[in-house]
């Protein structure tokens, strides 16, 4: 081999393992859900509802996993389409945008099922997001967020419940209870309440185990739940679901641009002090 292919050979060798890199720091940054027990009790605490139409809340503080396993909810129950008819759209998720007014809800609903929303009054488009939501056999309407809605967009909520029998779930930190209170009718069709806590314990040790083996799966086991890389993150996260994956994410990226296989004690420490 001549000295000009053996060159030709290490920058192809090079190129290729930032191409790996890139590739998997791609994948490190993706969304992903993990089937983790207390989703799966969510799941199952929604099938109840929806099948029931009831309507409900899910509460919890923020990073606690409330979107994504409401979302994941979602994707478990996607639109069933028929040659010849309108599909069937078992559950709708939306995310209100700040001081959310009835007239923004009713758009919100009627662009998720693909429907363009036009100009018009409130009531038109009240009268075309009611149309729409029983046209394709909606049985459950999630509001994340629901504490962006305006205290006057709650009655519209608490009609949709009513005149369509659909089970509505609002999504929310406990400010959304102390928005609610203020209408006793609309605080008295959302009593159910799911609420979604901190992880500690076993539940953590598990959460950590399932992200080390769905989410960052690196070349080389990190065993995070040895006693010390638990210790770390049981103290950064203090048991905010969010904040783990963002530490567990942001350790394993900067490990493989390192040219590390695994994530090591020193580098966990050094991104979960970010954290404090």
């Amino acid at each position: 081999m001549t000295d000009a292919q053996a060159i030709a050979q290490q920058l192809g060798g090079v190129k290729l393992d930032d191409e790996w890199l890139q590739a998997e720091i791609a994948r490190l940054r993706s969304k992903s859900i993990v089937p983790l027990e207390q989703v799966k009790k969510l799941h199952e605490w929604l099938d109840g509802k929806r099948k029931a139409r009831q309507s409900c809340r899910v509460v919890g503080e923020s990073r606690t996993g409330k979107t994504v396993a409401c979302d994941a909810y979602r994707l478990r129950h996607k639109p069933l389409k028929e040659i010849g008819r309108p599909p069937i759209v078992p559950v709708v998720y939306i995310e209100p945008n700040q001081k959310c007014t009835s007239k923004d809800l009713f758009k919100e609903i009627i662009e998720y099922l693909n429907f363009r929303a036009t100009k018009g009054t409130v009531s038109d488009f009240r009268g075309r997001a009611m149309e729409v939501l029983k046209g394709y056999g909606v049985e459950m309407l999630i509001i994340d967020e629901a504490d962006r809605l305006k205290s006057e967009t709650f009655a519209d909520v608490r009609d949709i419940y009513d005149k369509l029998g659909i089970a509505v779930v609002l999504v929310g930190t406990d400010r959304l209870d102390a928005v609610m209170k203020r209408d006793e009718q609309v605080y008295n069709r959302f009593r159910a309440c799911h609420r979604f806590e901190k992880l500690s314990g076993d539940d953590f040790k598990k959460t950590v185990k399932a992200w080390e083996d769905n989410i960052l799966k690196l070349p080389v086991p990190s065993n995070l739940i040895s006693k010390a890389m638990l210790g770390i993150l049981i103290s950064a996260t203090e048991g905010y679901i969010g904040r783990l994956d963002e530490i567990l994410r942001e350790a394993a990226i900067r490990s493989l641009s390192r040219g590390l296989k695994k994530i090591d004690k020193a580098v966990l420490q050094e991104a979960a002090r970010e954290y404090k």
